[in-house]
């Protein structure tokens, strides 16, 4: 069994909202110290701005947004078709369509279409694709109103019932309250970025009665690593310790994995406490832990680079001797001998060239196949047609010459060789693409790498005194957490200095090198360094919700936008293919003509060759030269590249817009000093005015500097 399931069914509220899915609303909020306001209103204007009405739809705080992993893209006609085939289902509002990230990010109305229809539609046009979580951490609240459910005790008549029901209206940011006496039930439809549920509590219980927090309308997807799950047995076990959680509302068990799929309500259960409870629950056994989206993503990538190296290898082991029985065998005479001799009505040199070329064609070579056959099914053609076409001509005709020429003695030319060194050119060239690839997310790794592995929270007991300090891992930090920041270490996220004074710098941000100071009630930005006092400090923002996280957010909405120039590219890639093929066509006519009316002596080939194979190779050539085309990767590339090392640099470019239009910009005005320098003094010139070696000196200063 390799998936096991609990699905509960939903509570009956309103404004349920999928978990994989993040709301695209403008704006920040209202009062947040951090400035993430431009931040976010240059993703939502990458993104496209606020989605048309129609529809009966409000806004743009109803579509929702969908990040999609594709696989099997190879050129710019794959994007195109990827994007035509979601484009066309009723709801999609915009489609973006990454080939090196190999990633698709999705704006859609979720009352019309859903993530499931998103899927089928790719794969449908002949792609794999595979819902991503747009982070490690459940997403911030949107500007949304939430439903929720309390239990209240204390209730005796219906002037309790309109008591407390007149409580909650008065409270800010209570939509609305209804409350059953029968059930003990209340139903609060309320503004989580104006009250929490547990002000919510507080108020009932002010006046008079008891009241708990049931369950809300709100809920967020994870995904867990596992490690302990080794059977069955163990399986179940984790399915016994999820099921008594209150607070889950499903979940999926991946065994083969090592992974669970949990979809909660964030109101009712907190990320930490599912961590621990799997971990008590199983009396230390299983541990689970956050699974990092873009580990994951470089997991992937480096996984799919093994994958081509590894079919590269295989391609190259079984061509190097094809190539040699072609080339190099003929020369040595005892190994031409063995070669020549019959097996069957075979030459033993034919045979074996015959059966390593056909693994490296249909076993090997099998993907191409696979991906060609998906893009002429939806009427489309991609690079991989031209390898198909070219190798496959190669292969057909050299079979049908080496029957030929068993059957009737006549030998004509084969050319094994040709399919499978076409092949295995094409892999290197697909291995160096997916290095490529890797090597363009370097600037988001590093982004990501600013944000440290783990935090130390501080433990209250229930009279709210700290008793205690645990090291968690920072992604399981919760909003409302007092966190302890030792010197040198990094702050783990966004938050407000409950305790203590220090320095921090903050040039990651604001490219000032001065260290800022920090006391009581002071902003901190997740991913800055603390340099002198300890801090305490309280968590406001985690997971999507912190500056940093918005920066890498911006910064692969840049790396996935066109630069304009790019439109013509797509453009140019979407008739290539057939232009390429026609030309092929047209030169393989042009030479056999010319050769059948005697336009070139027959010299030019061998006397076993003749006009028709002789065009037939030029005819393969221009197809196999026109098969690694950059136009698809070259524009992309070169934004991603430029956006990735301005983000390295502090300088956020907000797509490929912006950069082609950078070529126009004749003055660059800096609003303050210290933007252009590093703050830290530099050794350029070192003289000795003694007779000591210069070296001898530099060794000495180095020692002294390394005892400081």
């Amino acid at each position: 069994r390799k998936y096991s399931h609990l699905r509960r069914p939903p509570p009956p509220l309103t404004a349920m909202a999928h978990l994989q899915l993040a709301a695209v609303a403008g704006g920040g909020r209202a009062g947040d110290d951090m400035e993430d306001v431009a931040l976010l209103g240059s993703y939502d204007e990458e993104m496209g701005g606020a989605a048309p009405a129609g529809g009966g739809r409000g806004g743009a705080e109803e579509d929702a947004e969908a990040h999609v992993r594709v696989t099997g893209m190879t050129c710019s006609a794959c994007t195109g078709a990827v994007e035509a085939a979601v484009s066309a289902r009723r709801g999609v509002r915009r489609v973006a369509v990454s080939l090196l990230q190999n990633r698709a990010r999705v704006v859609f109305d979720p009352a019309l279409v859903k993530v499931e229809d998103i899927i089928e539609a790719i794969e449908d046009a002949g792609f794999d694709a595979e819902i991503l979580p747009d982070s490690a951490v459940p997403q911030p609240k949107s500007q949304k109103t939430l439903s929720a459910q309390f239990r209240i005790g204390g209730m005796t008549c219906a002037n309790c019932v309109n008591s407390v029901e007149g409580i909650l209206k008065k409270q800010p940011g209570i939509k609305g309250a209804v409350v059953a006496l029968a059930t003990s039930l209340g139903e609060v439809e309320y503004d989580p970025s104006t009250i929490s549920k547990d002000e919510i509590v507080q108020a009932i219980e002010d006046a008079g009665f008891e009241a708990a927090f049931l369950q809300s309308s709100e809920q967020d997807k994870i995904l867990l690593g596992l490690t302990g799950i080794h059977t069955e047995r163990d399986a179940d076990i984790l399915h016994d310790i999820l099921k008594k959680m209150n607070g889950l509302r499903e979940f999926a068990v991946n065994t083969t994995l090592s992974e669970v799929e949990i979809v909660f309500d964030p109101e009712a259960v907190g990320l930490r406490s599912i961590v621990d409870t799997i971990e008590m629950g199983s009396n230390g056994r299983f541990k689970a832990h956050v699974q990092n989206p873009y580990s994951r993503g470089a997991s992937n990538d480096a996984h799919e680079a093994s994958k081509m190296l590894h079919l590269l290898c295989s391609s190259l082991f079984l061509s190097i001797p094809v190539f040699f029985i072609r080339m190099i065998c003929p020369s040595i005479p005892f190994i031409s001998t063995l070669l020549l001799r019959h097996c069957g009505p075979f030459h033993m040199g034919d045979l074996v060239n015959w059966i390593l070329v056909s693994i490296v064609q249909f076993v090997i070579g099998k993907r191409f196949y696979i991906a060609a056959y998906r893009a002429l099914r939806h009427g489309s053609t991609n690079m991989d047609v031209l390898v198909v076409l070219g190798t496959t001509a190669s292969y057909v005709y050299s079979v049908c010459a080496l029957l030929y020429g068993a059957f009737t003695g006549f030998q004509p030319p084969i050319y094994f060789e040709t399919s499978a060194m076409i092949i295995t050119f094409v892999l290197f060239g697909k291995y160096l693409e997916v290095l490529a690839k890797g090597k363009t997310s370097d600037a988001i790794k590093k982004l990501v790498e600013l944000v440290p592995a783990t935090a130390i929270l501080l433990l209250k007991d229930k009279e709210g005194k700290y008793v205690g300090e645990r090291e968690i891992d920072a992604l399981l930090v919760q909003p409302g957490d007092v966190l302890k920041v030792l010197p040198g270490s990094k702050v783990p996220s966004d938050g407000v200095v409950v305790w203590g004074t220090s320095h921090i710098n903050e040039s990651m941000i604001t490219g000032e090198s001065a260290p800022m100071p920090k006391e009581v009630s002071s902003v901190v930005i997740g991913g800055t360094i603390n340099l002198q006092g300890i801090l305490h400090i309280q968590a406001t923002k985690v997971g999507s919700g912190t500056v940093l996280s918005q920066i890498i957010s911006l910064v692969e909405t840049a790396q996935m936008s066109k630069a304009p120039i790019q439109k013509f590219a797509d453009y140019v890639a979407s008739i290539f293919v057939p232009i390429v093929i026609t030309l092929s066509i047209l030169t393989f006519s042009v030479w056999f003509l010319c050769g059948s009316f005697g336009a070139y002596p027959h010299s030019w080939f061998d006397g076993t060759s003749n006009c028709f194979v002789f065009s037939l190779m030029f005819s393969i050539s221009v197809v196999v030269i026109a098969c690694p085309c950059a136009l698809g990767l070259a524009t992309p590339t070169a934004v991603m590249v430029a956006t990735g090392i301005g983000a390295n640099h502090g300088v956020l470019v907000k797509g490929g817009d912006a950069l082609e239009r950078a070529q126009n910009v004749n003055y660059v005005i800096f609003d303050k000093t210290g933007t252009l320098t590093q703050g830290k003094a530099v050794v350029t010139t070192a003289k000795v005015f003694s007779g000591m070696d210069l070296g001898d000196f530099l060794t000495l200063v180095a020692s002294a500097e390394g005892k400081q």
